[in-house]
């Protein structure tokens, strides 16, 4: 029998165990870090160059969508954005969201706000968010609100807020990812 006879392992027993848990404990930390530092290819980033966003647009919102008790149909929008590839971004956005309350009354919801960060994304889209002012063209007073927008050539994602609006198709005009 090796060891000792009163149970206490001896000190070479003792720092192979200890070193099995500190090699343990590493390889965890490093699985760890691994899996954190490679998020979904939807969620990867392209940071080469300045990219450069821009749109004079109008937007199509799918049946059903609602902004603050309106039922939207679209939207028009510009866009003027210049983003880093640190994640850093300037420019503005620009947004009037068209619809009808409930009353069936026309309602335009504007936010116009500053661009202060953003990416471009693999999928050839470019994200882009900042703080606004919301007018909710109701006669209340307007407010300041976080937005973020990913743009494709093809349409919008705007969330307002905590409020993700669907994608709007591209109805009219251009957005320009460079």
């Amino acid at each position: 029998m090796t060891g000792t006879s009163n149970g206490i392992r001896s000190s070479e027993e003792g720092r192979q165990g200890t070193m099995r848990k500190v090699l343990l404990a590493l390889t965890v930390v490093a699985a760890a870090a691994m899996s954190e530092a490679a998020p979904p290819t939807s969620l990867q980033t392209i940071a080469a160059a300045e990219t450069q966003v821009s749109a004079a647009a109008e937007g199509i919102f799918p049946n059903g969508t609602s902004f603050s008790g309106v039922a939207l149909q679209g939207s028009t929008f510009g866009i003027g954005v210049v983003i880093q590839p640190g994640g850093s971004a300037s420019g503005q956005f620009q947004t009037i969201l068209v619809g009808t309350t409930l009353l069936g009354q026309p309602r335009s919801i504007a936010l116009q706000g500053n661009v202060s960060a953003g990416s471009f994304n693999v999928d050839g889209s470019a994200t882009f968010s900042g703080t606004g002012t919301l007018d909710l063209g109701d006669g209340s007073a307007p407010t300041s609100v976080p937005f973020s927008a990913t743009a494709t050539p093809g349409g919008l994602l705007l969330t307002i807020g905590v409020t993700a609006l669907p994608l709007q198709s591209l109805g009219a005009g251009s957005i320009s990812i460079q």
